[in-house]
Parts: C-alpha cells; structure tokens; sequence
C-alpha cells in the first residue's frame, strides 16, 4: 500500500492533556453549579466535541454554552500547558517524515488553541496544514469527521488508500471511516484496543515507535 499523508490527532496520540482539561473542567463546573467530573470521568470523555461529552457529565447541550464559557476562561490561560508530550512521540513524526509521509493535524480541539500546543511543544513545524475545530459551539466543524472533511479540503486531496488517521479514540476511527480513510489506532492515549477495534480501526499499536510500520501496512 502506497501512502502519502498521515492525519494525526492531538489530544491523546501527541500529548496526555489530561491534567489540564479535567482542572479546567471541574473549575468551569463548580463555577457554574453543577458537580465537578473526577479525573477518570473526565479521561473516559477526552476526544469528542463537547456536545457529545458534556452530556455524559450531566450538563444538557442546551445548558452548556456557560459551562464552556468558563472552561475556556482557564484552558486557554493555563490548562493547555498542563499537558506533557508522550515519550517516542517526538522520534515518531522523525520517523514518519524520514520515510516520505506528509503529515497533517486532525483535531477536535479549537484549531487556534490546537496550534498553540503544537508550537508550545515545537512540533508544528512537522505538519504541512494543522486543521482543528471551530470554537463556534453551532458551527459545521465540530466533530471529527468535520475536521477531517476539512482538512482533506484544505490539503486538495481526495479520500483513498494513500491517506490514514492516527488516532486513540472511537471517533477517530469512525471520522476516518466517514471520509473513506483507513485508521490506525493508538493505546497509549485515551482509547483502550477493544473500542478502537471496535469501531473498525485498521491496526492498532501499543508504542510510538510501531507506527511507521502500521502507517503503511
């Protein structure tokens, strides 16, 4: 199989933004009334838009636009920097370029905030396009199948053989499959193996340093 473009995600598969979003979730809760998440409650969510998630919490999607109001007021000051790049990650993309891929950013996340981590771990220097969400809570790019429509769009590239997403949750593997692309799946993030298969991941692979491998399988 010949590929050519590797879309990787952020949250999860570059860095455990854990510490940052559940310290910036259970401020915004709290703030707003409602009964702050637990770290493991939060970590189970990490990945799909608010939307989906905020549900799953127990803040209805008609009551959240406060709640998220608040959650950005800390993120976006501190909580993106509670973040820590997971080891090989940085030797991975290495990898990848070395052998010809292109590489791209695939996130749920705002783009402008997903761009800020990228430079504050100087990897956005790897990606040819770095596509996120829109902050926008009723805007057509929100899920992730959005971003990667996007993404392809802004690349000028069809769907095909020759591009996969890199991901560690179930919505990376759908939102791929959506766009006609394969998914490779990672367990070191968010995503355990039975979701990622689960959803129809094309590999799965345990360490950073697997990936070039199941990239062109």
């Amino acid at each position: 199989m010949s590929r050519t473009h590797v879309l990787v995600d952020l949250d999860g598969t570059i860095s455990n933004s854990l510490p940052g979003i559940a310290r910036s979730l259970q401020y915004a809760f709290a703030e707003c009334g409602y009964e702050p998440p637990t770290d493991d409650a939060v970590r189970s969510i990490i990945g799909p838009p608010f939307e989906v998630s905020f549900p799953i919490l127990g803040v209805p999607v008609n009551e959240m636009a406060p709640v998220v109001a608040k959650y950005r007021e800390r993120y976006n000051d501190i909580g993106l920097f509670e973040n820590a790049m997971y080891e090989g990650v940085p030797e991975m993309l290495e990898a990848l370029l070395s052998d010809g891929l292109s590489l791209a950013l695939a996130t749920a996340k705002p783009e402008a905030v997903a761009r800020r981590i990228t430079a504050h771990f100087d990897v956005a220097r790897h990606f040819v396009y770095e596509a996120g969400a829109s902050p926008a809570l009723n805007d057509n790019r929100r899920s992730k199948d959005q971003v990667i429509t996007y993404c392809l769009a802004e690349l000028g590239m069809t769907p095909g053989d020759h591009v996969v997403m890199l991901g560690d949750r179930d919505h990376d593997v759908e939102g791929a499959l959506a766009n006609g692309i394969d998914c490779v799946g990672v367990t070191w993030g968010f995503g355990s193996a039975d979701e990622l298969s689960g959803a129809g991941a094309h590999r799965i692979v345990d360490h950073p340093a697997d990936v070039l491998a199941a990239v062109s399988a």
